[in-house]
C-alpha cells in the first residue's frame, strides 16, 4: 500500500498529500486545474520550509517529500495504480457523488475509496459505487501535517477489513485515528459547529464584540483559538455547509445557521481565504495583529 491518490489540491488536499508523501508514500495529487495543482505544491513547499527552519525535518526530507508527489489533471490516470484514494474536493454532495461514480469505473474493486468529507453521509457517498463496502470516511483536521486526529467514519456497509486497514494506515502517518459511526456531523463537527454557530448568534444579538467573544473562550475555556477566528480559518462557507447538512439531517432547529453567517457567506466574506471574515486579513499588518492577539 504505497500508492495514494488524493483528489483535490486545495487546503485539505495538499495537506493530506504532504502528510502521506512525508512518510514515504508515493502520492498522485489530482485536480482538474493546473493552477490549483501549482498552488498546492507551492503551499506544500512553503510548509516544508517552515518545518526545516524549525529543525523538525532536514533539507533532504523536504526534497524526498516533494519527489514523492506527482500531479495529474486526469482522475482516471491519477488513480490507476492507487491502493487508496482519498477524495478531498469541495464539500458539495453532488460533486462528491460524481467523483465516486467516476472512481467506481476507474479503480480496481480492491482499491479503498476514502472521503475527507466533514459532514456528508458516508453511506450516501458509498451508494454511488457498486461495492460500497470499500468506501470509508477519513476526516483529517486542518492543518493536516500538524493535527493528530483522523476521524474514521464507517458507512452502513463499510467492511471491517477496510476499517482496520485505514485505522492502521492512519497510525503509520503518526496520527491518532478514532472510529465513529455515520451520522450528520460525525463527532467533531456535531460538537464544534453548534459552538461556532452560538458564538455567531452571540455576536448577532449584540451580547459582545468579536474580540471579546473570542477572548472569553480563549482565557475562560482554555481554547487555543476563539470560535470566531476558528470559523474564519475553517471558512465561513464550509461552516455554513456543515450546519445545513446537520440541520437537514436532524431537522432540529438547534443546528439552523445563524442569519449573520448566511449573510456573510452571501457577501463573500468567508474568512482567511477571501481576506475578510470576522477579522480583516486583507493587509499583512492587520493579519499579523490578529495573529499576535491570539497567539498561544
Amino acid at each position: 500500500m504505497k500508492n495514494i491518490a488524493v483528489i483535490g489540491a486545495g487546503t485539505m488536499g495538499n495537506g493530506i498529500a504532504h502528510t502521506f508523501a512525508q512518510y514515504g508514500y508515493k502520492v498522485q495529487l489530482i485536480d482538474i486545474s493546473e493552477e490549483n495543482l501549482k498552488k498546492g505544491l507551492d503551499t506544500i513547499s512553503k510548509n516544508l520550509d517552515r518545518m526545516v527552519s524549525k529543525e523538525k525535518i532536514s533539507e533532504d526530507d523536504k526534497k524526498n517529500t516533494l519527489n514523492n508527489i506527482t500531479t495529474y489533471t486526469d482522475i482516471s490516470e491519477g488513480v490507476e495504480y492507487a491502493s487508496v484514494v482519498v477524495e478531498a474536493a469541495t464539500e458539495n454532495t453532488e460533486l462528491k457523488l460524481k467523483i465516486f461514480r467516476h472512481l467506481d469505473q476507474s479503480t480496481s474493486e480492491d482499491t479503498i475509496l476514502a472521503t475527507n468529507t466533514s459532514s456528508i453521509s458516508i453511506t450516501q457517498i458509498a451508494a454511488a459505487v457498486s461495492n460500497p463496502e470499500r468506501v470509508i470516511g477519513m476526516h483529517f483536521m486542518n492543518p493536516v501535517p500538524v493535527m493528530k486526529l483522523v476521524e474514521i467514519i464507517r458507512g452502513y456497509n463499510t467492511s471491517d477489513e477496510v476499517t482496520h486497514t485505514i485505522m492502521e494506515l492512519s497510525k503509520k502517518l503518526h496520527k491518532v485515528p478514532v472510529e465513529v459511526n455515520d451520522y450528520p456531523g460525525f463527532v467533531a463537527n456535531r460538537i464544534l459547529m453548534p459552538m461556532i454557530n452560538e458564538a455567531i448568534e452571540t455576536l448577532y444579538n449584540g451580547v459582545a464584540g468579536v474580540y471579546e467573544i473570542d477572548t472569553v473562550m480563549k482565557l475562560g475555556m482554555a481554547h487555543p483559538m476563539g470560535p470566531l477566528q476558528l470559523a474564519d480559518f475553517i471558512g465561513l462557507d464550509v461552516c455554513l455547509s456543515i450546519l445545513e447538512v446537520m440541520y437537514e439531517g436532524f431537522k432540529n432547529p438547534k443546528y439552523a445557521p445563524c442569519p449573520l453567517l448566511t449573510n456573510m457567506v452571501r457577501a463573500g466574506k468567508i474568512g482567511v481565504k477571501s481576506g475578510e471574515g470576522f477579522y480583516d486579513y486583507s493587509e499583512s499588518k492587520k493579519a499579523e495583529k490578529v495573529s499576535s492577539q491570539f497567539s498561544s
